[in-house]
């Protein structure tokens, strides 16, 4: 089974319920397993849209699924728990995002792998850091992109 690591954000309704939900929903996957899960951060949104803040967080998981076949999963079950894709950077009840997967380097129109705006966003790399502290981006551990990272209001939520 590969290793991989997949971003977690809700901005609407019950965000906690919305996290909750796409991670059993995750792992109820064939083919995927959710490893463990980071502590919930709380972030302002990024891009031109005013909209509510975000609840973060991210799940180490084990899948034996294709990058493309995995995106595809995590799109459906974006869409069954109520996502609707309106805008860009929209609001949304659930977002998920594949960020890394081991021994795994795509670029294609609709994935690209490591997720090409992680190491810029303090809501990834926070909760990231909680599960892999040794790994590495662009030649860089987590922890020296999330000291560069916007905190855009970046707290832990207990």
């Amino acid at each position: 089974m590969t290793r991989g690591f997949l971003g977690l954000g809700s901005n609407l309704g019950d965000k906690r319920a919305h996290l909750k939900a796409a991670l059993a929903a995750l792992g109820a996957i064939p083919g995927l397993q959710i490893r463990r899960v980071a502590g919930i951060y709380r972030t302002a949104p990024l891009g031109p849209v005013a909209q509510d803040w975000y609840l973060n967080t991210v799940a180490e998981i084990a899948t034996d699924l294709e990058p493309a076949a995995l995106l595809e999963r995590c799109q459906a079950l974006e869409q069954a728990l109520g996502r609707v894709r309106h805008e860009h950077w929209g609001p949304r009840t659930i977002d998920i995002d594949v960020l890394w997967l081991e021994n795994f380097s795509v670029t294609s129109p609709g994935l690209t792998v490591p997720h090409p705006g992680a190491h810029l966003r303090s809501f990834v790399l926070a909760p990231w850091c909680e599960l892999a502290p040794e790994l590495r981006l662009h030649g860089h551990p987590l922890h020296y992109w999330l000291q560069r990272a916007d905190p855009l209001g970046l707290a832990e939520v207990k």
